[in-house]
């Protein structure tokens, strides 16, 4: 079962990572200034991670493989990690797809 990790940057900005049951990173937000911010990227990410049509698929500079995810107004809410090919990006689309809708959430900020 995949969980979003909430963690706050050394800048102090919060951030989400969306993890698969293995514990790989699948999708790292934006840096967010406020936590209910980064609280409602996670509802982004849960709602709009269904529709296909909302990942942007790209090619690093490296030639490497990696998607956005996007909202419905267009803002980026989540970055993957690269991929050295594109069935390797296209199963990490699918695992967000799968763990995103029902994953929990652990704010790690709360143990500081």
């Amino acid at each position: 079962m995949g969980k979003f990790i909430i963690t706050q940057r050394i800048n102090n900005e919060y951030q989400f990572n969306l993890k698969a049951g293995n514990g790989e990173i699948i999708l790292t937000s934006e840096g967010y200034v406020q936590k209910a911010s980064c609280q409602k990227g996670i509802e982004s990410v849960r709602i709009n991670s269904q529709d296909d049509s909302k990942y942007d698929r790209r090619v690093a500079v490296n030639g490497k493989e990696y998607f956005v995810l996007k909202a419905r107004n267009g803002e980026i809410i989540g970055k993957s990690q690269l991929y050295s090919s594109k069935p390797g990006m296209e199963s990490g689309i699918a695992s967000v797809k799968s763990n995103a809708p029902t994953a929990e959430v652990i704010d790690e900020t709360l143990k500081n």
